[in-house]
């Protein structure tokens, strides 16, 4: 992977700038992700520490909390980026607090499927409670301003979807039901298929229950019709 340009030199002719080792707007960028995913870790942090959980077993418990058919542990592994053995001990760890559960998976009685108890259900839903510092921050800020940030991580997520260095999302952008630019209506120019209706663009989902996966290449299309949207 090659590293991101500096910036631009003066040339002989310019004066020397405060500003010439100001790093890359894409260095920057990434930085302020990065500040912003380890201030939220912190939240997992504090509040796995209260109820005697570390943030991975967190993570799992929010991932289950809108899968109600359960998920095999090969997928919490690829979505928490983390080893299958991994994976498997905080499971268990879960499991022995009577948090989660193994049973059959609903498409395949073969399989193993990982599902929430009412006791880890519960407990998953305090979870945004503990987080609502994030929440609030966001809600704080200038609608313009929010919508600005969800189309802009929206588009920075579709890149790495593409580039396979995110995983796999329930979104609607992948999602078959998904029609991309249907409309006419500049504040609802797609239409979901599943409820035969528009869908505005400030609605689109990163994690839909209803979710169908659509083959690669309409899911790469949809990606860059949405990119053309925001030059």
């Amino acid at each position: 992977m090659n590293s991101p340009s500096p910036s631009p030199s003066p040339s002989p002719s310019q004066s020397p700038s405060p500003w010439d080792t100001t790093p890359a707007i894409s260095v920057r960028i990434v930085s302020a992700i990065s500040r912003i995913a380890n201030v939220l870790r912190s939240g997992a942090w504090q509040f796995a520490t209260a109820e005697g959980l570390n943030p991975t077993q967190v993570d799992i418990l929010q991932i289950l909390l809108s899968r109600d058919a359960g998920v095999r542990l090969s997928w919490i592994a690829q979505q928490l980026g983390v080893t299958a053995a991994s994976a498997s001990d905080s499971v268990a760890s879960l499991v022995a607090k009577k948090l989660v559960e193994k049973g059959r998976a609903s498409d395949d009685g073969r399989a193993i499927a990982i599902y929430l108890t009412a006791e880890g259900r519960l407990l998953a839903k305090k979870i945004n409670s503990a987080m609502s510092f994030a929440f609030d921050a966001v809600n704080e800020l200038p609608q313009t301003s929010q919508q600005a940030m969800f189309e802009a991580l929206l588009a920075y997520i579709g890149k790495l979807q593409q580039s396979e260095r995110f995983p796999e999302i329930r979104a609607c952008v992948t999602c078959q039901h998904f029609a991309a630019n249907k409309h006419k209506n500049e504040l609802a120019p797609h239409h979901c298929n599943l409820v035969n209706a528009p869908l505005p663009h400030m609605l689109l989902r990163l994690d839909c229950e209803e979710h169908a996966p659509a083959e690669p290449a309409t899911a790469t299309l949809n990606w860059k019709k949405l990119e053309k949207m925001s030059l």
